[in-house]
């Protein structure tokens, strides 16, 4: 099972090594070998989250998710994206752009940096809506219940994840606004950016996450024979009485894509402290990206989620981390190290809560 789930990651990392080392030598295996390890610390929480969502999907969906999604995943968000943000931060050609990164990789790193705050505020807030919908919705299951409850009771109140996340955006856009005319007001310009780029990031979830529950929960009623609008108990409960397909899969895949973008962008800018070199980065994180899409279908075919219970807590705690993050950083620097040691420590606690539940629930 292990083997076979995994086979395509290392089919992967075999032919990512041997171009690194065809490209640039034995010192770019290294580089290629070091971003692939930073990519899988830093999304091992993006595994746990898709695959909560992924199991929702039928099995075309999740062939879908398996091709076109890492292709996606991979030259879309490790290769195409770096490119993308230069040529529209500079407003050059993407062909202009392409150049740039092959020969001039110093301004190339420094016109993404440049880019920085406004990759980080819709990332960030993308993030922050999912982690704030999800711990103020009442669920049974409830790992760290004198937190979870109050905070369930909070959720009753509509719309408060929206107020919360805006308020923690102008918090942000204020600050940085600030802190750069104490400086001198060399980033006073982009406070606007940060601003403008959080809100897109709020309404991308809004309106991906919306769609997605809405075809969701129509498609839940037509199977269980309800009137359109109404959900079956198990939809309910969070799943759906039936695989999706369909409309509710195809923006459920959407979402899917947007929160894998979301994950990147720390990986994307956390690489330039490796590299500057667009080639090896691509490499790297691409052998990082298939190997987290093969954990995610691990995940799922094992039920992982299922046998441990507090996993899917652990990962949008984690989440809810990464937001802050992102948002601090576009303020203050901070070392990729410790973004991947809060995540990681945050799902190790929630995987051993699960073994504890577990045995406790045998005795």
């Amino acid at each position: 099972m292990l083997l076979k789930t995994f086979r395509w990651a290392f089919a992967v990392t075999g032919l990512g090594l041997t171009a690194g080392v065809l490209y640039d030598g034995w010192t770019a295996l290294g580089l290629v070998a070091v971003l692939a390890v930073l990519e899988v610390s830093l999304s091992f929480d993006n595994a746990v989250i898709n695959a909560g969502i992924l199991k929702k999907l039928n099995a075309f969906w999740q062939k879908i998710f398996l091709t076109i999604g890492i292709l996606i995943a991979v030259f879309g968000m490790r290769l195409l994206f770096p490119i993308v943000i230069v040529a529209v931060s500079a407003r050059l050609a993407p062909t202009e752009a392409v150049h740039l990164a092959l020969t001039d990789k110093d301004r190339y790193q420094e016109l993404v940096t440049d880019a920085h705050p406004s990759i980080a505020a819709f990332g960030g807030m993308f993030l922050l809506m999912i982690f704030l919908d999800f711990v103020l919705e009442d669920r049974e299951v409830k790992w760290l219940g004198p937190v979870e409850r109050p905070l369930a009771r909070l959720g009753r109140i509509d719309m408060l994840s929206v107020c919360v996340a805006l308020g923690v955006l102008l918090v942000t856009a204020v600050t940085f606004a600030a802190h750069a005319h104490q400086h001198g007001g060399e980033h006073a310009d982009k406070a606007q950016t940060v601003l403008v780029s959080g809100v897109a990031g709020l309404i991308t979830y809004l309106v991906v996450g919306g769609l997605s529950g809405f075809f969701e929960s129509r498609l839940a009623a037509e199977e269980a024979g309800e009137p359109a609008g109404q959900r079956s108990e198990d939809a309910g409960a969070g799943r759906p009485a039936v695989a999706l397909a369909g409309r509710a899969a195809f923006f459920t895949f959407l979402y899917l894509e947007v929160l894998d973008a979301s994950f990147s962008f720390d990986g994307v800018i956390g690489a330039f402290a490796i590299t500057n070199d667009i080639v090896l980065m691509a490499l790297g994180l691409g052998i990082g990206a298939m190997y987290v899409r093969s954990l995610t279908v691990y995940l799922v075919r094992q039920g992982t989620l299922d046998d441990y219970v507090y996993l899917e807590h652990g990962a949008h705690y984690a989440i809810g981390a990464l937001a802050l993050i992102l948002l601090v950083s576009i303020q203050y620097e901070i070392n990729d190290i410790v973004t991947g040691l809060i995540g990681v420590t945050l799902i190790s606690a929630s995987f051993y809560s699960s073994v504890r539940h577990n045995r406790a629930a045998r005795r």
